[in-house]
């Protein structure tokens, strides 16, 4: 993997919504059901911060939680996993492996052959769709 990409807080601030700021940079969470649900197409998921592809559109599933959910990443290394401590829980954050920008959480209770639910916030992800082609 390359080097991350590294930029200041205003330089973040500029580039991202009010509401993608505090949810990629300052690990915050959007409300549930709050975020448009994305195309039922073939794509893929970036990461919205740097553009780095992190989900396979085969790969989403309706968890009825609220947020975006996937079983996999799009690719082993395309994010990194943290323990995170807060709000009184020990859970385990997905940031992206380029930006360390926050996504969401990975949860061991997955419908699908993975037994994982990544969990992510819908406003930290772009979606692109597949082009003919491809």
């Amino acid at each position: 993997m390359t080097s991350k990409i590294r930029k200041t807080e205003a330089e973040w601030q500029a580039e991202l919504s009010p509401l993608a700021y505090k949810v990629t940079r300052q690990k915050g969470t959007e409300r549930p059901f709050s975020h448009d649900d994305f195309p039922k197409a073939p794509g893929t998921f970036t990461c919205t911060c740097c553009g780095a592809p992190l989900f396979d559109a085969t790969s989403k599933f309706d968890s009825g939680c609220g947020w975006p959910s996937f079983d996999a990443p799009l690719e082993q290394g395309a994010v990194e996993e943290h323990e995170d401590l807060s709000h009184f829980m020990r859970r385990t954050e997905i940031t992206c492996s380029h930006c360390d920008a926050h996504l969401g959480h990975v949860f061991p209770d997955g419908p699908t052959s993975t037994g994982l639910r990544y969990c992510m916030n819908g406003v930290a992800l772009d979606f692109k769709p597949e082009t003919e082609g491809e």
